[in-house]
C-alpha cells in the first residue's frame, strides 16, 4: 500500500481509504469488522464514515470493532468522520448546517457512538448558506484546540467555497483545512475545471467519493438492459446520482467500453482500473473504496498495486472528457488563460 500525507498536514495515510456509508445498511456488523481487519492487514489505514451513514450505526460499528481489537491494531487507524445533516428525521431549525450549536453537538454525539475521546480528521458534509463561516470555522478551531479533532476537512464544497474558507482560516489565525472529500471518477471529472485548481492551489488534499460511479465503473450494468437483482440499482433503478436512465448516456456506455479494454489488456477487473486512474490524479491523497462485501473490498484492495502507463491514461481521459462549452472552460476559455515564453 502507497502512503501520502493527508494534504498539507504531517498525517500520513494509505492512497486507499475504507468507506463505511454500508455499514449498517447493506453490510451487517459481523461483515464490516471484517471489511475493518481485512483493510488494516492489507496496510491500510484511513477510514471514513459519517453521522448520518446508516443514521449513526456506522460510527456505532466502528466504535464496537475499535473496543473490540487489541491497540495494535487500531492504533495505525486514522479515522475521519463527518457532520452537518439532520439524523433521525430531526426537522428542528438547529438539526442540521454548520453553526457552533449543531457541529458542537454532532461531534460530540459521534465521539458517544465511536467510544473514543478524539477523531483524527473532522469533515464539514457539505456547504452551509445560512451560517457565517467565521463561526464554523472558529468552531473547528476550537475541536482542534480541545483536543476533540486533529486535522479538519471539507466535503461537497465548491471551488470558491474552499477558497473563501481557506483564506478566512489564515486571516483569522485558525486552523486551516486539510482536505476536500467530492465525487470524482471517469463519469465525474467536472471537477477538474475549478475545484482541483482551487486544491492545488491551497495546497488540501482530495479524497475522492464514489471513484467507481455507483458501481457503473465496475462493469455491473449494461446498455440497454435495465438493472435487476441484488445491486444498488437492481433494487431500485432509479436511485440517487447514478439511476440508469440519468447516467446511462452514451458518454457512460463509451467510458465503460474505454475501462473494460484496458481491463482485458492488462488481465485485471474494471473496478481496479478505474480506482487506479483516480488514485493517480493530481492532488488525489486517498480514494475512498465503497464496498457491501468482503469480496468487493479484496478487488478494491487489488487497486493499490495497478498504475496505469502514460497511453492507457491518455484513453481513458480522452473517452471521459466531459467536453466544456466553448467558454470558460473549454478551447476558447484555455486559450485566454494561457501564457508560453
Amino acid at each position: 500500500m502507497e502512503y501520502r500525507t493527508l494534504g498539507r498536514s504531517g498525517c500520513a495515510v494509505s492512497s486507499l481509504c475504507l468507506g463505511t456509508m454500508t455499514f449498517g445498511v447493506e453490510t451487517d456488523e459481523q461483515g464490516a469488522h471484517a471489511q475493518l481487519d481485512r483493510f488494516i492487514e492489507a496496510g491500510g489505514n484511513l477510514v471514513d464514515t459519517a453521522d448520518v451513514y446508516g443514521d449513526g450505526r456506522s460510527e456505532e460499528i466502528i466504535g464496537r470493532w475499535f473496543a473490540s481489537r487489541p491497540a495494535d491494531v487500531t492504533e495505525p487507524v486514522v479515522l475521519a468522520t463527518k457532520g452537518r445533516f439532520a439524523r433521525g428525521g430531526d426537522n428542528s431549525p438547529n438539526g442540521a448546517g454548520l453553526s457552533a450549536r449543531h457541529l458542537t453537538r454532532a461531534l460530540d454525539a459521534s465521539l458517544r457512538r465511536l467510544g473514543l475521546e478524539s477523531v483524527d480528521l473532522y469533515q464539514v458534509h457539505a456547504y452551509d448558506p445560512l451560517t457565517p463561516l467565521e463561526e464554523t470555522l472558529r468552531t473547528l478551531e476550537a475541536f482542534v484546540q480541545a483536543g476533540k479533532i486533529r486535522y479538519y476537512g471539507l466535503s461537497n464544497f465548491t471551488g470558491w467555497q474552499l477558497t473563501k474558507a481557506v483564506h478566512l482560516a489564515r486571516a483569522l489565525n485558525v486552523a486551516e483545512p486539510v482536505t476536500l472529500q467530492p465525487q470524482y471518477s471517469l463519469l465525474a471529472r467536472e471537477i477538474e475545471w475549478e475545484i482541483v485548481p482551487a486544491v492545488l492551489d491551497a495546497g488540501l488534499g482530495l479524497l475522492p467519493w464514489s471513484p467507481l460511479g455507483g458501481g457503473w465503473l465496475s462493469g455491473k450494468y449494461q446498455r440497454d438492459q435495465r438493472p435487476t437483482g441484488a445491486t444498488r440499482l437492481g433494487d431500485d433503478p432509479n436511485r440517487g446520482m447514478e439511476a440508469y436512465d440519468r447516467r446511462g448516456t452514451e458518454r457512460t456506455w463509451n467510458v465503460i467500453d474505454a475501462v473494460q479494454k484496458v481491463a482485458e489488456d492488462r488481465g485485471v477487473s474494471m473496478a481496479e482500473v478505474a480506482l487506479a486512474w483516480v488514485t493517480a490524479r493530481p492532488a488525489v491523497t486517498s480514494t475512498i473504496l465503497g464496498a457491501r462485501t468482503l469480496s468487493q473490498l479484496e478487488t478494491n484492495l487489488r487497486a493499490a498495486d495497478l498504475h496505469l502507463t502514460a497511453a492507457e491514461t491518455a484513453a481513458l481521459d480522452a473517452a471521459s472528457d466531459p467536453h466544456p462549452v466553448d467558454y470558460p472552460y473549454g478551447e476558447l476559455g484555455v486559450d485566454q488563460r494561457d501564457r508560453h515564453l
